[in-house]
């Protein structure tokens, strides 16, 4: 036994001098032999390092998290249609050049690309007219990488509004914000695909709210942001810091076609009541009385006598239109409608553009420095021209 007890003994001790002598010279050989198990080596620098995932102070990563799925990237073609040529059916000219006309035909497309906004799991999709106007085919590219090809269900030019839909399960749309609660300084994010790079987020303030006259669109009531917007950000998002949807990007202020600080969204107060007359009804119905109003300048004030410098001109009146037949004439001075003050052109738009087609409502005017009151039965606003813009109402 005691022989035993001795030999257990030496091995320890060997074994234990071995182990000494390896971790002294050869330390990677133990570490070695753990494989993963092993820690790794400490840096010999003092650092200090955040938690992981810590977001950083005054992070929008949130907001930017909800919204960003809902923005899609749309992609347009449009087929280009040259005049013809008078030789094209010569047969003389077939004869030597072929198809060459019907291929240059062919290849002869433009592209172009904008963003979108899902505000419905339908797969109802808010986006800007000029985007999709005139398209032949509208691919939507999705955020989680899915693509469909998109139909048009309705437009409004003179908001510079359409509405697209796509069939793809599972969509996700955005909240609806409130930017009726809005004030000037609120931080806000404008989400879209600008210059084609791919989806981008860019952060500003609202600058401004209720712009107008512009000349951007017939009825501008626009939130103004410094939020960085540029060619393709056109039809995107603009929310607020907890990802709701605020409005829809259309325009910016630019000299050179970049971004300079000056960007205008339309209000999804404006939006939301354009989309629903265009899912509903295929378009937007809008009240119309036949007049061609002007803004009232200090010049035109002074020229007509008046004691104050609100209202419209009626500059023309159409003739056989509802205001014609109520026996408003040019130069009259509008200066309510239903009691309400109208303060000047813009104004007096969106009033009546918010009448019902087939009501009696009552106007006055100032007629050589009277007040006359007229009885009009508004008509139905018709379609703007498709070859340039109109200021009628």
């Amino acid at each position: 036994m005691r022989r035993l007890w001795l030999l257990f003994a030496q091995t320890v001790t060997i074994g234990l001098a071995v182990w000494f002598i390896v971790t002294t010279l050869k330390p990677s050989w133990i570490s070695g032999s753990f494989g993963s198990r092993a820690r790794p080596a400490q840096s010999t620098v003092q650092m200090q390092e955040a938690a992981p995932d810590a977001p950083a102070p005054g992070s929008y990563r949130h907001a930017a998290q909800q919204a960003m799925p809902s923005v899609v990237n749309i992609f347009t073609t449009t087929e280009a249609r040259p005049q013809k040529s008078p030789f094209q059916n010569d047969p003389f000219f077939r004869k030597f050049f072929g198809d060459q006309f019907d291929e240059q035909q062919q290849d002869d497309k433009q592209s172009s690309l904008g963003s979108g906004v899902i505000v419905s799991p339908q797969g109802y999709i808010l986006t800007n007219n000029h985007v999709v106007e005139a398209a032949d085919q509208i691919e939507v590219a999705l955020a989680d990488g899915r693509k469909a090809t998109a139909k048009v269900v309705g437009i409004d030019p003179e908001t510079d509004l359409a509405v697209i839909k796509i069939e793809l399960p599972n969509l996700p749309a955005i909240t609806l914000g409130h930017p009726e609660s809005s004030s000037v300084g609120d931080v806000v994010l404008a989400i879209g695909n600008p210059f084609g790079v791919g989806q981008t987020v860019t952060m500003g303030i609202v600058s401004a709210l209720g712009r107008n006259h512009l000349g951007i669109n017939t009825f501008e009531n626009f939130i103004q942001t410094d939020a960085a917007i540029n060619p393709g950000n056109s039809g995107g998002a603009l929310v607020d810091t907890n990802g709701n949807l605020l409005g829809i990007n259309t325009a910016i202020y630019s000299r050179t076609g970049g971004n300079l600080g000056i960007g205008f969204a339309i209000p999804m107060s404006t939006a939301k009541t354009v989309m629903e007359a265009i899912i509903s009804h295929g378009q937007v119905v809008r009240g119309w009385i036949g007049v061609e109003p002007q803004d009232i300048t200090p010049e035109l004030a002074e020229s007509f006598g008046l004691g104050k410098k609100t209202g419209a001109i009626i500059a023309g009146v159409l003739k056989g239109g509802p205001a014609d037949r109520a026996g408003m004439k040019p130069g009259d001075i509008l200066v309510s409608i239903e009691g309400k003050p109208v303060s000047d052109t813009t104004e007096m738009l969106n009033v009546i553009a918010q009448l019902t087609p087939g009501q009696n409502i009552a106007m006055t005017v100032l007629r050589r420095a009277q007040e006359t009151k007229l009885n009009i039965t508004v008509g139905k606003r018709p379609p703007p021209p498709k070859t340039e813009d109109s200021d009628e109402e």
